[in-house]
Parts: structure tokens; C-alpha cells; sequence
């Protein structure tokens, strides 16, 4: 009986320290995609913020070629 009270509460001690391991690693894989998703969404207005430059970068290009056509008739 002694060796069946042992072995039960090793298995107890064993399963309760894991089952906080695995609620550790639940909260950083949330911790993790919620960061993901930051920097995903930081990536995306970077993206339009540069797309944004060189749109205006083409619209000034164009408007410097149409200037120097004028200049040249």
C-alpha cells in the first residue's frame, strides 16, 4: 500500500508539473501570434507607406518629362 501511495503521488507530482508546463507554453504561443500579428500589420502599413512614395515618386516623374517637353516645343 506504502508503494501504491508512493507511486500515486509521483504520478500526481509528475502530471500537475506538467500540466504547467503545458499551460506555460499555451501562453507564449498566444504571447507569440499576437505578436505576430503587431508586426504583420506594421509590415502591411510600412508596405502602403512606401507604395504611397512611389506613386508619388512616378506622379513627380511625370510631371518633370512633361515640363521638358513643353520647354523643348
Amino acid at each position: 500500500m506504502v508503494r501504491t501511495l508512493a507511486g500515486s503521488l509521483a504520478l500526481l507530482a509528475i502530471l500537475l508539473l506538467g500540466g504547467c508546463g503545458l499551460a506555460e507554453t499555451g501562453v507564449s504561443a498566444t504571447a507569440g501570434a499576437a505578436s505576430e500579428a503587431q508586426q504583420a500589420k506594421e509590415a502591411k502599413d510600412t508596405e502602403a507607406k512606401v507604395q504611397q512614395q512611389i506613386n508619388a515618386a512616378y506622379q513627380q516623374d511625370a510631371a518633370r518629362r512633361k515640363a521638358a517637353e513643353a520647354e523643348t516645343q
